[in-house]
């Protein structure tokens, strides 16, 4: 039993009632009137040109891929320290996978070194925000326009992120790629326990991402009476979540503003307690780039080394406080190792996923609990 848990999702205590008034509309299916408030509220907020929500991240990923037309051989260039969805919904499409390696400064993708990773076969660059910390996007975007590639952003946890440019202009995550990817399961910001959004920023997919969204039939055009019939014509899945998701996800999106500034208040005590109170494991704390605005994810610190990481994380266990590692590399999964035999030398993924530890944030810590535990 731990007495601070590494996470805990937020309740804003209207949950219920919009899920309630949601029953009493007689549509608990998909994209009935929580669906489109929640869509239009992050369209307004953001600036995204089309949002769709699905049931998780995973799934918007594999949307994404599916409105790209890719085929067997194409390759996708990504990071290999990223979670696993963000390969599979290309392995799913017969893609070929080129990991590129982690920055040494913190585990976005490192596009310094993207250039000698693609070929001809190449056809999509994914950013991973990691920890909804933003990739150097201008960068990416020169790489992907100057090879015509698309370029996907997959923000699983970078819900109210931002990109800052060198004159401190700011530009929300989700925004710069053809495509970009959100979740909201409930170790994110905003949650509904499962859930993510789909973000087109190029209107020419909009149409085909209606069929998509719809198990691949014009069901949204039928509805609106642009079609006298309601058929397949397109190849889709069930990607849009029921009513009860997206009462949930109202709930939150009210409180954003709410969340995000407790979040940030946790992450501030974080940052000015945890070096102090764990001093004597000597940790390498975590820094955010000059280009990354913070959304307030997640604090992490790194280890000396995997024994050095077990050691901390024992230490935590102790005193009743959940901290956790994070990714595997994929390029050393078993899956992987078993469709490639080439081994890649990636050295900073290698690190974090060694080193990494991840400290517990959520809207509601006890910061004044989590120091005594750490005192006693």
């Amino acid at each position: 039993m731990f007495l601070i848990p590494f996470n805990k999702p937020s309740i804003t205590g209207k949950e219920w009632a919009y899920i309630q008034d949601a029953s009493k509309e007689g549509r608990l299916a998909a994209d009935g009137k929580y669906t489109r408030k929640c869509q239009l509220f992050l369209e307004k907020m953001y600036g995204f040109k089309k949002t769709f929500l699905t049931h998780s991240c995973t799934h918007a990923l594999e949307m994404a891929a599916l409105l790209m037309d890719l085929h067997p051989g194409d390759e996708v260039i990504l990071p290999s320290y990223t979670y696993v969805s963000t390969a599979n919904a290309f392995v799913l499409r017969g893609c070929k996978l080129v990991f590129a390696d982690s920055r040494s400064d913190y585990p976005g993708i490192d596009a310094g070194n993207l250039a000698d990773l693609i070929t001809d076969k190449t056809k999509v660059i994914v950013a991973v925000h990691y920890g909804g910390m933003a990739c150097d996007m201008e960068r990416l975007l020169a790489i992907s326009q100057n090879h015509h590639l698309y370029l996907l952003e997959d923000a699983a946890a970078g819900i109210d992120g931002y990109y800052v440019y060198k004159n401190q202009a700011k530009r929300p995550i989700g925004t710069f790629g053809h495509f970009a990817t959100f979740s909201f399961h409930e170790t994110k910001n905003i949650s509904c326990g499962e859930g993510g959004m789909l973000v087109i920023n190029d209107t020419k997919f909009i149409e085909k991402a209606n069929l998509v969204w719809n198990r691949g039939t014009n069901k949204k055009d039928f509805a609106l009476g642009k079609a006298n019939k309601y058929e397949w014509v397109s190849i889709g899945s069930a990607f849009a979540p029921s009513e009860i998701n997206a009462a949930w996800l109202w709930a939150q999106l009210e409180q954003i503003e709410a969340i995000q500034a407790s979040r940030e208040k946790i992450w501030h005590w974080h940052k000015a307690n945890l070096p102090i109170l764990l001093e004597k494991f000597e940790l390498e704390w975590m820094t955010v780039p000059k280009h990354a605005g913070n959304n307030f994810h997640l604090y992490y610190g790194l280890a000396k080394n995997l024994k050095h990481r077990e050691q901390v994380l024992n230490f935590l266990k102790q005193k009743k406080i959940l901290a956790v590692f994070h990714y595997q590399s994929l390029h050393s999964s078993p899956y992987y190792l078993t469709q490639n035999s080439k081994k890649l030398d990636l050295l900073q993924a290698k690190k974090y996923s060694e080193q990494l530890i991840r400290f517990p944030l959520f809207n509601n810590l006890d910061t004044n609990k989590l120091k005594r535990l750490l005192l006693n």
